[in-house]
């Protein structure tokens, strides 16, 4: 099972969203039904959470995360688009046109389960809340994905592992696909906490000693600048959309 990611920011909230969720649900979402619905598996939506002024130091994107599911690579290419995607709804000025964005949408696709699993099993549901810290990361330019996820495997993932408030962690590298240029996005991970006072306890208060790569452009953690090689969110443990029992698909 793969899935494909798209991670969304506004400068604009709250009053790009009303917007945003109708033209998503009257027009997108219905639009990609219509066009892949035999190969997806699921097709669920995000809002992410109020967060607290700490988070916002962590390239924190504000909108909406998108998850669309496949059973394997061959139906991932199994869809051939009829028509474009309509950009511009009836009620919008102009069309979205999101490269041209401040903060531009961050997006990969990655293997499901996560091939990197380095806490999970220690509570169950009755016992624990679930905060996810959901991030996407790359390496600096000039850093080989060799190089930088042999300092996430082996030394910064074990060092992560002492935060005071962590209850789940876990990793997925993206899906590298035939015959296709390099992810941009390497990376997306997730950190699970209880709640913000989890996290501001184990991120900003009693963070554990870390070890900085010698390649780090960024002093800080988690060693990569924000909104270039790091991006965060964070979300409640089940999607707030499932757009193939909201949306529509149309002949």
């Amino acid at each position: 099972m793969i899935k494909l990611i798209f991670m969304l920011a506004s400068k604009d909230l709250p009053n790009e969203m009303p917007a945003f969720e109708r033209w998503y649900l009257r027009y997108h979402a219905c639009e990609v039904l219509s066009k892949d619905q035999p190969w997806i598996a699921r097709f669920v939506g995000y809002r992410p959470l109020p967060v607290i002024p700490e988070a916002l130091e962590y390239g924190h994107y504000n909108m909406r995360v998108i998850e669309v599911w496949f059973r394997n690579m061959e139906d991932y290419f199994g869809g051939t688009s009829m028509f474009h995607f309509t950009w511009k709804g009836g009620w919008m000025k102009n069309p979205i046109e999101w490269d041209k964005y401040a903060i531009p949408r961050v997006s990969t696709c990655v293997p499901v389960p996560a091939q990197n699993v380095f806490l999970a099993g220690k509570y169950s549901a009755e016992e624990k809340m679930m905060l996810r810290w959901y991030t996407f990361t790359k390496y600096p330019e000039g850093v080989s994905v060799e190089e930088g996820d042999d300092w996430f495997l082996n030394v910064h993932s074990k060092e992560v592992l002492q935060q005071p408030g962590l209850i789940g962690y876990f990793s997925a590298k993206a899906v590298q696909f035939p015959g296709r240029s390099a992810p941009t996005w390497w990376r997306q991970s997730e950190l699970v906490y209880e709640d913000f006072n989890g996290w501001k306890k184990s991120v900003v208060d009693h963070p554990p000693k870390y070890t900085k790569p010698r390649w780090a452009k960024y002093d800080k953690y988690p060693f990569l600048e924000p909104y270039v090689d790091f991006t965060s969110t964070f979300l409640a443990e089940r999607p707030e959309t499932d757009y193939m029992k909201e949306g529509r698909a149309f002949p």
